[in-house]
């Protein structure tokens, strides 16, 4: 009985924003979903030091090198050609190893590298050389992995960020000041919303090179609708508040009272849907690259990698890595989204 009057006197004190992150971790699911997605992605944003076929460090006569960060032409290991160092090439290594040493970084290729000294024809099985194969053209399988999911988070933020971005805009503009405005806009976005999203990728795909941009801009045309309409409704349900009256009677712009009052009180369904947002945002760049209308083939891709899968059903581990890498963090968003949810409701006290 003590120990419940504690913790309900430690509850009172708390801000809301501590409350709610307070129920955050109480949901263990979500918040250990949420450190292991955290330490992945910030792994990825090193993909270069972790993955790649240049060497950290190179230590050579004496001398110290640091080929991750600076191109060195391979006659500066006293090499034949003026080209770029292949730190994978046989020759160089023992030329290296003569004078010096090589420290390689964890996974000694790049996404765009290829296994020259493959035995097997490709795509190649998992060996020691590639830890998880390689690819229909001999490009190591990790490494576009590593990459790959790199791309699609980055690519995921961009295109939440961007649609969260209208989505607001657009939901405030409507439910705020509503009447005419809102209705006209509920039409564009009837009328918007009915586009064949499908087909306009097609086509732009058929006219602009594919790439990262275009995807984002083609798809931000059509993501900030869902988000809209849940604005929408809490400053419809805000606008006539007494406190919002107030604040007009004392002379704020509809501007202040928008950004102030109305909007931080419309955050809870734009934060909820967040991860799934992230999540749909993947699924969507990883379905347009197994098309083929996403990124040009030449970038790390998880659509790309399955697409490989389809057409070389022998070569399992293809599709079996690209699988575990794309469910897995799939799961990881879903139960973090699934404890936001929880943790904003507030109708659980703890």
């Amino acid at each position: 009985m003590h120990s419940d009057n504690n913790n309900s006197a430690l509850l009172q004190n708390l801000s809301p924003n501590q409350r709610t992150w307070r129920r955050f971790k109480s949901n263990k699911r979500g918040y250990y979903s949420l450190l292991i997605f955290s330490v992945l992605f910030v792994l990825s944003l090193f993909a270069e030091v972790l993955s790649n076929d240049k060497p950290l460090i190179v230590l050579y006569k004496g001398e110290i090198f640091f080929p991750v960060l600076i191109s060195y032409p391979e006659i500066t290991f006293d090499g034949d050609f003026e080209t770029e160092t292949d730190y994978n090439d046989a020759y160089i290594k023992e030329k290296i190893s003569e004078h010096g040493w090589i420290l390689p970084t964890l996974n000694s290729h790049s996404y765009n590298s290829i296994n020259y000294d493959s035995a097997e024809p490709n795509p190649a099985a998992p060996s020691l050389q590639n830890l998880l194969g390689t690819d229909d053209r001999g490009r190591d399988v990790l490494a576009r992995l590593i990459y790959g999911f790199r791309l699609s988070v980055l690519f995921a933020f961009a295109l939440t960020i961007i649609g969260i971005a209208i989505g607001i805009i657009a939901g405030a503009v409507q439910g705020y000041f509503g009447g005419r405005i809102d209705l006209y806009f509920q039409r564009f976005i009837e009328v918007w919303g009915s586009m064949p999203e499908l087909y306009l990728l097609i086509i732009f795909s058929s006219i602009f090179q594919p790439g990262v941009l275009i995807l984002i801009i083609l798809l931000s045309l059509f993501g900030w609708m869902g988000l809209s309409d849940y604005v929408r409704a809490e400053f419809l349900k805000g606008r006539n508040l007494e406190y919002i009256k107030a604040a007009k009677a004392l002379g704020l712009s509809n501007l202040q009272i928008m950004l102030r009052h109305l909007l931080p009180n419309s955050m809870t369904p734009v934060i909820t849907f967040l991860p799934f947002r992230i999540s749909g945002s993947i699924l969507a760049l990883t379905s347009l690259d197994f098309l083929g209308l996403g990124v040009p083939p030449s970038t790390p891709s998880l659509g790309e990698l399955l697409s490989q899968g389809k057409e070389n059903i022998s070569a399992w581990w293809l599709s079996l890595s690209t699988f575990i890498v794309l469910v897995g963090t799939l799961m990881l968003l879903i139960f973090i989204g699934e404890a936001i949810r929880e943790a904003l409701d507030t109708r659980k006290n703890s």
